[in-house]
């Protein structure tokens, strides 16, 4: 009955999964409760995915690869690679796939994806062409490139396991190497074929992962602010030392905003400051001798404010970058059709004051709004620059009521902490390819130190930035449908199928026997993970061949690499499911270009198998 049951949900799964009416991840955490609740699974069983280290390693993978597209590293990368390219698209496409499958020989296919993701993305962008056109092959060539050497796929290690355990001798780190080198190039050759009929590549899908770039030049060029930004110096002369902001009325009086203080160090009673740092003016700011003003304004009215209070004037070459730092950013915020601060005046909305908020400038149907600010009234349609710290800026963004900010900011606060980390985070995924090649620590704790490393080097600028960056679609598709192997194998299905198989193929010898092994192990590999298709698999593959007193290592590779294409479903392996959001996917996407290579591998595989390595 359990049996029944189980082959029933799998066939429910498939259905639902290729209608793509509801969502993978949704889908697969149906079929884990529908395996509790009808006691074919315990439900420590059912929840073991999501402790499992390739789930981690997935998680840990996302972060590492927000690094390193946050540092810019990711697009340093890609231009590169379009300058060994050129304006060869061909040329590009081809050269990023063996780039692809030179790297994941030496790293897991999972890690692979992950880390060439952010730079495939950031090529295809800027080249102007839709990232779905590139990240189903890179998922392709990396599931191949699990094939190129021992430690490059799970698979390849559970077969090698598998012959220890029955006393043969292991594989070498190279053996398998002559099939990944034909499966590869196979492979190539079919995507350079189908690129531009199979591959989806629609505009609507491509997604800048980048988000929306607010660039300070631009910002000044807009809202004119070029002119209108200036650095004044408090003297020791000077009669507004020690005095707060909100007491000067400086906007009412002199149409003048204060937009950040820079401090010098302050020289009496104990200082835990650092000699200078900066402050986003507020009411309460105090001004002191030796402080910058970053003030906005037209020039008269500045140096009105400067003389009445013996101030100087000094200018700065890139005044456009103080807009945005590291800590402190603007935004373009647009007010909502029921918006409370319409026809409100500037300075009776207290913006200031309710959101810790500068309002630098006002856009109203391309009329950019500087003088008299205070006066005037907000009308619907308005954009508003406002300036202040990240976190204050992100805060704002979740109002919905009255105001939208236009972009992503969190996407550019990262973007601009992460600068100039590039060489970080290069050393930091070195670092983890390293600790991953010579086996210093199992591959999913150097995909966790690269993630910490992340963060704590500032690619990233927070647990809640690296967060954020997790695809969790993606990691509880893979984590919930772990279990199903484990349904299969618990109910004799697995069993039942194989032994079915060699029944029926056993007359047509070793031969018939390890092409039914393959077509079974693909099959089940397009909807249970790789790796855990290749356990199942490997210990029917090597009885059937001492059965039949054939080679056992031709069995094993065959395994091994049935196990890898895994080309047909988004969630035929952790690579599929790491492209599937990103490249904007559809189920159907993965059948239409997986089953006919499926079928073409079949026959190369076969043929490659026997011949360099005999029964």
């Amino acid at each position: 009955m359990q049996l029944t049951l189980t082959f029933i949900i799998l066939a429910v799964t498939i259905l639902l999964f290729t209608t793509n009416r509801l969502r993978a991840d949704l889908v697969a955490v149906m079929a884990l409760l529908s395996f509790v609740i009808l006691n074919i699974l315990t439900p420590a069983e059912a929840l073991a995915g999501f402790s499992n280290s390739v789930v981690i390693m997935i998680a840990g993978l996302f972060v590492v690869g927000a690094g390193i597209l946050r540092t810019g590293l990711a697009g340093m990368a890609g231009n590169l690679l379009l300058k060994w390219s050129g304006d060869n698209e061909l040329r590009l496409f081809i050269l990023l796939l063996v780039i692809v499958a030179i790297v994941g020989a030496f790293m897991s296919n999972t890690g692979t994806v992950a880390l060439m993701l952010p730079i495939v993305v950031s090529i295809a962008i800027s080249i102007k062409v839709s990232p779905s056109k590139f990240l189903m092959p890179l998922s392709y060539i990396a599931s191949m490139s699990g094939l190129m050497t021992l430690i490059a796929s799970p698979t390849n290690l559970i077969a090698s396991q598998t012959l220890v355990d029955h006393g043969f001798e292991k594989l070498g780190f190279f053996t398998i190497t002559p099939i990944g080198i034909i499966a590869t190039i196979t492979v190539i050759i079919y995507l350079v074929l189908v690129r531009n009929v199979l591959l989806p590549n629609e505009d609507n899908r491509s997604q800048s992962s980048a988000g929306y770039k607010l660039s300070p030049k631009k910002i000044a060029k807009e809202y004119d602010l070029h002119d209108k930004l200036f650095r004044v110096v408090v003297s020791e002369h000077s009669t507004i030392s020690e005095q707060k902001l909100a007491d000067l009325k400086l906007p009412a009086t002199y149409h003048i905003y204060i937009m950040k203080i820079k401090h010098g160090a302050v020289q009496e009673g104990l200082n835990l400051r650092p000699m200078t740092y900066q402050e986003l003016a507020g009411p309460n700011s105090v001004i002191h001798v030796g402080d910058e003003l970053y003030v906005q304004g037209f020039a008269d009215d500045v140096a009105r404010f400067a003389h009445d209070f013996a101030l100087t004037v000094q200018p700065f070459e890139d005044h456009a970058k103080e807009l945005v730092t590291k800590k402190i950013g603007v935004a373009e915020v647009l007010l909502t059709p029921q918006s409370r601060l319409i026809k409100e005046s500037v300075s009776k909305i207290g913006f200031r004051e309710k959101y810790n908020l500068n309002i630098l400038g006002i856009n109203r149907k391309g009329d950019y709004l500087l003088k008299n600010m205070a006066d005037q009234k907000l009308r619907f349609g308005d954009a508003i620059l406002v300036q202040g710290t990240w976190d204050e800026i992100e805060l704002l963004s979740r109002e919905t009521h009255d105001v939208v900010v236009v972009g992503q900011p969190r996407e550019l606060a990262g973007a601009i902490a992460a600068n100039g980390k590039a060489p970080i985070a290069g050393i930091i995924m070195l670092l983890m390819i390293g600790l991953m090649v010579f086996e210093v620590f199992d591959a999913v704790i150097a995909v966790l130190i690269g993630a910490v490393l992340m963060i704590i080097t500032g690619c990233l600028r927070n647990m809640d930035d690296a967060y954020s960056k997790m695809n969790f679609e993606s990691i509880v598709l893979v984590a919930a449908m772990l279990p199903m192997a484990t349904a299969l194998e618990k109910t004799g299905g697995m069993t039942i199928l194989a032994e079915g198989i060699i029944s029926l193929l056993g007359d047509f010898g070793s031969y018939g026997v390890l092409m039914g092994i393959y077509l079974l192990t693909v099959v089940f590999g397009q909807f249970v993970s790789n790796t855990a298709t290749a356990v199942l698999f490997s210990p029917i593959a090597i009885t059937a061949a001492l059965a039949m007193d054939a080679n056992p290592y031709t069995f094993m590779i065959g395994v091994a690499t049935a196990a890898s294409m895994a080309f047909a479903t988004p969630i035929a392996s952790p690579t599929n499911s790491l492209v599937l959001t990103a490249g904007g996917y559809k189920f159907m996407d993965f059948v239409k270009v997986g089953v006919p290579l499926q079928v073409i591998m079949f026959i190369v595989m076969m043929i490659a198998v026997p011949l360099l390595f005999p029964f």
